[in-house]
C-alpha cells in the first residue's frame, strides 16, 4: 500500500502558513501542487476541494484539518502539510482553530488509495506525540522524520 512518506513531497511542507482563513489556507497549500505542476487546472481543483469542504468541515478537532478532494485536475496522489501557529478556522468539531493542516489531492481513479491515505493521516494525528512534535518542528526534514518514524 501507499506510504505517507512517499506522498509528502520535499517542498510540499509549509511551516509558516500565511493564510488566516480556510479558503486562503487551502489555496496556499494547493499552490505548492500547482507550482510543481501536479495540478493541471487550479480552478477545477479548487471547485472540487471547496465543494467537499462545504459538505462537511474537514476540521477534525485537536488542532487538525484534513482538506481533501479527488479531481481530474490532479496528476498523482499527493499530500501537502502546512502549519499555522495562529491557527485557521476550519469550523472544527471542537470549535478550535486548526494548526496542523494536511491537504490531500488525488486523481479521480485513485479512490481506494485516496481513502487509505485519509485514514492513515487521521490515525497518525490521533497520537499526542505526533501532534506535539509537528507543532515544534523547525524544518522540513524534521516533519519527514516524524512521518517516517510514526507511520
Amino acid at each position: 500500500m501507499v506510504r505517507l512518506i512517499d506522498l509528502l513531497k520535499k517542498g510540499g511542507i509549509i511551516l509558516e502558513l500565511k493564510a488566516k482563513e480556510k479558503v486562503e489556507a487551502i489555496k496556499e497549500l494547493a499552490g505548492v501542487l500547482i507550482e510543481k505542476e501536479l495540478i493541471t487546472d487550479a480552478q477545477t481543483f479548487f471547485q472540487e476541494i471547496l465543494k467537499r469542504e462545504n459538505l462537511e468541515s474537514t476540521g477534525i478537532g485537536m488542532g487538525i484539518a484534513l482538506p481533501h478532494a479527488r479531481s481530474p485536475a490532479v496528476k498523482e496522489l499527493v499530500v501537502v502539510f502546512g502549519r499555522s501557529e495562529e491557527g485557521v478556522d476550519f469550523s472544527s468539531l471542537d470549535q478550535k482553530p486548526s494548526h496542523l493542516i494536511f491537504l490531500i489531492a488525488a486523481p479521480e481513479e485513485r479512490k481506494d488509495e485516496y481513502i487509505y491515505t485519509l485514514v492513515k493521516i487521521s490515525k497518525l494525528l490521533r497520537k499526542d506525540d505526533v501532534r506535539i512534535a509537528l507543532n515544534k518542528v523547525k524544518n522540513e526534514e524534521e516533519v519527514l522524520t516524524i512521518v517516517r518514524d510514526y507511520e
